[in-house]
């Protein structure tokens, strides 16, 4: 068994935790054959439906904000739709393995994250006003403010006690306007 995340393409449904017995329990969570999406720096695969784009499913905003604040290189080149299982990276022998835990908890916490950003050539680190309640609506804040403001060159998702007072001033993105959050 491996334990894994269901990431449902709905953001009003919950994460869940489950244990995986075989290829057939992905299929069955993705509703098809499955394409495998390695996200290296997280120690993750990803699978969705092969013919998810075909078959117009839903967009997954977690699960494709996630592959692009990771992996920079795909932004604008592909997305992920429909339900999607996370797993640990395959083995030397391609079998699954479990989602590391440093991932898993990363994933799944419920502590409150924060979102920095570096705007044109300064150093600092501009950290945003607003809060987010878990990593993955973070995530997807991050990577619209890295979309909708062009002076922004690089962001990071960041928990409370990580953001360093010696590094940080408060910024509204005033491009944005005051109700874009």
């Amino acid at each position: 068994m491996v334990k894994g995340l269901v990431i449902p393409a709905d953001p009003e449904r919950p994460i869940e935790v489950r244990e995986f017995q075989k290829l057939q329990d992905y299929q069955a969570v993705v509703g098809g054959w499955t394409e495998a999406v390695d996200v290296p720096p997280l120690g993750i695969t990803t699978y969705v439906n092969e013919e998810g784009l075909l078959r117009k499913l839903p967009f997954n905003s977690r699960a494709t904000f996630l592959w692009w604040y990771e992996l920079p290189h795909v932004r604008h080149h592909a997305m992920l739709v429909g339900d999607a299982v996370i797993v640990g990276l395959p083995d030397f022998d391609g079998n699954s393995t479990e989602i590391p835990e440093s991932t898993l908890a990363l994933l799944t916490a419920k502590v409150q994250y924060a979102v920095m950003t570096q705007v044109g050539v300064s150093p600092l680190w501009l950290t945003d006003p607003f809060l987010y309640d878990d990593y993955f609506e973070a995530v997807v804040w991050a990577m619209m403010l890295f979309e909708r403001v062009t002076d922004i060159r690089k962001v990071r998702v960041v928990t409370l006690d990580q953001v360093n007072d010696a590094e940080m001033t408060r910024a509204s993105h005033p491009k944005l306007g005051d109700d874009a959050h």
